[in-house]
C-alpha cells in the first residue's frame, strides 16, 4: 500500500472505531449494564484484526470476554448473530470460538488450538485478546512454557495493557513490571506498540510474523475508557451501570448528541 492508501485506511477505521463506541455505548444503557473500561480499550485493537489483518483460516479468542460487548457488535456488522452477553458462550457459527469470561483461559485454550493445528498440519494462527490483569494467573505463565516448548509459530497473543484491573491500578495491586522482559524470558517473541490505539502503529504489529518456530506477544498500551476523557483511567469503569448524568456526558464526548 502507498503511504495515501494507509491514510485513507486509517481514516476510514477512525470513523469506524467512532461509531463502534457509540453503538457499544447505547447497547450499554439499554441492557442496563457496562463494563466500559475495558471494552472501550480494545475497539481500535478489534476492528485493526477484523478489517485488516485476520485472515480466513485465522480464528480468533476474546480471553477477556467481561468487554464483550464491542466485539458482539462488531461481528453482527460482519452478518453474524451472536447472542450480546457480557460472558461469551461458544457458538462457532457465529464467530465465538470460545466459551470465555473467567480470567485466565482464553490462552489456556487458544495454545490447544494451535497445538492441534501444528500436529494436523493445518494452515491458520490463533489469535487471542486477553488482558492485563490476566497476566497475573498462573494459567497465564504456564501457557508461555508449553507454547515455546511446542515452538508455536501460529499462536498470537495480544494484551490490552491498561495498566487497569477491576478494582484498582495493576501496580498496586500485583505489578507487571517489564511485562516485554517476561514474554521474553519465557522464549516469545514481543512487539510492543506504544499507543494501541493508534492504527498506523497496530496493523503493522498485528500482521508481524516472529522468527520460525517462537510464538508471538503484542503488548498494546491502551487507555481504559478510551473515548470518553471523564470515565478514562478510572478503574470505576471497569464494571459501573450507566446512570443519570453520565449517560449525556457520555453521550456527548462521543459525539452522539
Amino acid at each position: 500500500m502507498t503511504s495515501l492508501q494507509n491514510q485513507v485506511t486509517y481514516s476510514v477505521l477512525i470513523e469506524k472505531a467512532k461509531k463502534l463506541r457509540q453503538d457499544t455505548f447505547t447497547a450499554f444503557i439499554e441492557h442496563g449494564e457496562a463494563h466500559l473500561g475495558g471494552s472501550f480499550s480494545i475497539i481500535e485493537i478489534l476492528l485493526a484484526l477484523y478489517e485488516e489483518v485476520l485472515l480466513k483460516d485465522d480464528k480468533f479468542i476474546l480471553s477477556k470476554a467481561h468487554a464483550s460487548f464491542p466485539f458482539c457488535l462488531l461481528l453482527r456488522e460482519k452478518g453474524f448473530n451472536p447472542a450480546l452477553t457480557t460472558h461469551l458462550e461458544r457458538d462457532p457459527a457465529n464467530g465465538i470460538h470460545c466459551t470465555t469470561g473467567s480470567l485466565g483461559h482464553g490462552l489456556p485454550m487458544a495454545t490447544g488450538m494451535a497445538l492441534a493445528r501444528k500436529l494436523q498440519q493445518q494452515p491458520g494462527n490463533i489469535v487471542v485478546l486477553m488482558s492485563d490483569g490476566e497476566c497475573q494467573e498462573g494459567t497465564t505463565w504456564e501457557s508461555l512454557l508449553i507454547g515455546a516448548a511446542h515452538k508455536l509459530d501460529n499462536l498470537r497473543v495480544i494484551i490490552d495493557y491498561n495498566k487497569i484491573q477491576a478494582l484498582a491500578p495493576i501496580s498496586e495491586v500485583l505489578p507487571l513490571d517489564d511485562l516485554a522482559a517476561k514474554f521474553r524470558a519465557f522464549n516469545w517473541e514481543c512487539v510492543e506498540v506504544d499507543d494501541g490505539h493508534s492504527y498506523e502503529q497496530l496493523i503493522p504489529a498485528l500482521r508481524h510474523k516472529p522468527q520460525t518456530g517462537k510464538p508471538l506477544a503484542i503488548i498494546a498500551h491502551t487507555v481504559k475508557g478510551k473515548g470518553i476523557k471523564s470515565f478514562e483511567n478510572d478503574p470505576a469503569w471497569h464494571a459501573r451501570k450507566i446512570k443519570g448524568e453520565e449517560m449525556e456526558t457520555g453521550k456527548k464526548e462521543l459525539g452522539m448528541i
